[in-house]
């Protein structure tokens, strides 16, 4: 893999991972471009022990261009974009309207009460392209450029978890517009925040429990049993199994565990990451076949946090769609909006049959 680093024109960075036999990419950026904004705050919520993010700025980002003024494709034929290179195989650069900046000065904070803290937010997020292709999607790439899109993802999570005030690394997709996407380029985002967030810190305070309850690693334990029964088990190689968890909340949830427990992608061995390629290529397939059209979804990697709770994690990669048919969505009302309690309208055992049978 070659790695070249370089900056854009408002001095954001941005990061080349390409393959061995790529030519060299642009480092320069003619653009002229206003400053990054930095008045992202969190604010601490008292009665559900939360960090909030505050990021204003964001309400006038880029939304949903047309594909030939789309900010993610290469600059080509006198237009210039987010990438200054013709071309690219994939990229990473710094987020344009960041929720989380290095540079955070936390802006304004009028009349809080004395129960809400707050700060500046501190951290970074950063757009992955996977592809400089505008109309693939990650379930289309060749093995060993998505791959390489592996490699990025765990250089980042390396080199973002050692930044000053970083806590936890959380890389994800988010795919389609009934998700809320607002670029249509085939693309992911890494967020590194300033804190453990609520979903983190409750799966690991349940495994921290479980540990001293039983001796034993919690999403170990409940990777075993689903393999055991092999009933929601969608597919599985060597070193990887994805399954639709038996509490699923989501009309098509799938886990993907690797075998042997890891912290984070980037503990990853070379032969784990060449077989989660395999494993996910299968798995992003069934799932567009399901209905036959591109299943909109959010990929979710759980990493370890640092600090306390590290060494229950298990790393582990959560899809998640609100497709609950080929026409219908399932939309968040009053039980799970308000209260957290979700409802299904299907089970589990039938979507893993049926994301099962799809490979046959």
């Amino acid at each position: 893999m070659k790695r070249t680093t370089a900056r854009l024109a408002d001095g954001r960075e941005i990061i080349y991972f390409d393959h061995d036999d790529a030519p060299p990419r642009e480092p320069h950026d003619p653009r002229e471009l206003d400053e990054v904004s930095t008045a992202s705050q969190v604010r601490h919520d008292p009665v559900l022990d939360e960090w909030v993010i505050l990021a204003s700025h964001r309400q006038n980002r880029t939304y949903q261009p047309p594909a030939d003024e789309c900010p993610l494709c290469p600059s080509r034929g006198g237009r210039h974009t987010e990438i200054p290179s013709p071309d690219y195989d994939v990229v990473v650069f710094e987020n344009r309207f960041p929720s989380l900046s290095m540079q955070a000065s936390g802006g304004a904070t009028p009349d809080l009460p004395p129960l809400v803290d707050h700060a500046p937010a501190i951290g970074r997020c950063e757009v992955v392209c996977f592809t400089s292709d505008h109309e693939a999607a990650f379930a289309t790439l060749k093995p060993e450029h998505a791959r390489l899109v592996v490699d990025a993802w765990a250089d980042r999570t390396a080199e973002l978890s050692a930044l000053p005030g970083v806590v936890q690394v959380f890389p994800f997709e988010n795919r389609g517009a009934a998700i809320g996407v607002t670029l249509a380029h085939p693309h992911g985002q890494i967020y590194a925040y300033p804190f453990v967030t609520p979903r983190t810190r409750q799966m690991l305070g349940n495994a921290a429990a479980y540990a001293r309850r039983c001796g034993r690693n919690l999403f170990a334990d409940v990777l075993a049993g689903e393999r055991a029964s092999g009933t929601r088990v969608v597919a599985a190689t060597a070193m990887w199994t994805a399954f639709v968890p038996a509490a699923a909340r989501w009309p098509v949830e799938v886990h993907v565990y690797p075998h042997r427990q890891v912290p984070d992608i980037a503990a990853l061995s070379g032969e784990e990451r060449d077989d989660f390629v395999h494993l996910y290529l299968n798995v992003l397939g069934r799932l567009d076949a399901l209905y036959d059209q591109p299943l909109p979804f959010v990929a979710a990697w759980h990493q370890a946090p640092h600090g306390p709770g590290r060494e229950h994690a298990y790393l582990h990669l959560q899809i998640t769609s609100i497709q609950r048919s080929a026409d219908k969505l399932k939309y968040l009302a009053g039980s799970e909006a308000a209260m957290g309690a979700f409802i299904t309208d299907v089970l589990p055992e039938d979507v893993a049959r049926r994301l099962r049978d799809l490979g046959r």
